[in-house]
């Protein structure tokens, strides 16, 4: 099963791909009027085939809903939000090329998307929460991925949050305790302890894959930030709800927050 097809009925199939060739090498397959984007994936038909892993577990009408998508990168799932409806969808990326892939894809499908050029660090300017965020395929790529979690808490998050990184390591998210004493050592050799894997050169044969976590730190992760994992359709991906962080992350977190953004927002 591939993706489907969108377009507009004034692009013809040669403008599409003539276009699509200028703009680079796509990382999303998308069907724009016939022509896919990436048809080759080394994933196969991807995101489309992650999307149907999870989709069943997001509202199907966003109608009066707003939505970010951090880290956009082609904009499939932006699309997908607009499809269901969403009033407004505002997508992010550092990449230009991505952007200028996204902008391309949202132009043949008619369905209209706030591109900005931003990091997910930089959200604190947006000034403003939104009531479903994306975040998916980006914080294995980040070298600060808990700050940047603290900061899409604090800043955009307002109820629903879908999660997905890369995960390696093991799947066992339990048999672990609260607190050890300091003379137990043990217990970071266990299965079931949240590791964080730090790549010091590259994986994959990419530079920017910095921390890939494995199943229980991610969830650990998550709930330090202040999100509660609601389901957990597949393995990589955790559909989450904005709740009150332990106090002992809400209190360290704002002080390194306060420290890195400006003080406005912070306030805001």
């Amino acid at each position: 099963m591939r993706t489907e097809s969108i377009a507009k009925p004034q692009w013809t199939e040669e403008e599409i791909r003539n276009r699509v060739h200028k703009l680079g090498k796509w990382f999303h397959n998308l069907n724009l009027g016939g022509v896919e984007t990436a048809p080759n994936h080394f994933l196969g038909d991807y995101p489309a085939f992650k999307w149907r892993t999870f989709e069943r577990s997001l509202p199907a009408d966003l109608r009066g809903q707003t939505v970010l998508d951090v880290g956009c990168n082609a904009g499939f799932y932006s699309l997908e939000m607009k499809k269901r409806g969403a009033a407004r969808v505002m997508a992010i990326d550092t990449d230009e090329g991505y952007l200028a892939q996204a902008r391309f894809a949202s132009e043949v499908a008619d369905l209209p998307i706030e591109f900005r050029r931003m990091s997910v660090y930089e959200v604190a300017q947006l000034r403003e929460k939104f009531d479903l965020v994306l975040y998916l395929g980006v914080s294995y790529h980040l070298r600060h991925p808990l700050l940047a979690l603290d900061l899409l808490h604090e800043f955009v998050v307002r109820d629903l949050f879908v999660f997905q990184s890369l995960l390696r390591g093991s799947a066992v998210v339990d048999g672990i305790e609260s607190d050890y004493p300091f003379q137990e050592a043990a217990v970071f050799d266990q299965s079931g302890y949240p590791k964080l894997h730090f790549v010091e050169d590259r994986y994959a044969g990419d530079p920017t894959n910095w921390w890939i976590p494995n199943l229980a730190c991610a969830e650990a992760m998550l709930r330090s930030a202040g999100f509660q994992i609601s389901d957990h359709p597949e393995l990589e991906v955790f559909i989450c709800r904005r709740v009150e962080k332990p106090e002992w992350s809400r209190e360290e977190s704002a002080r390194l927050i306060e420290g890195l953004t400006p003080k406005e927002a912070f306030r805001s």
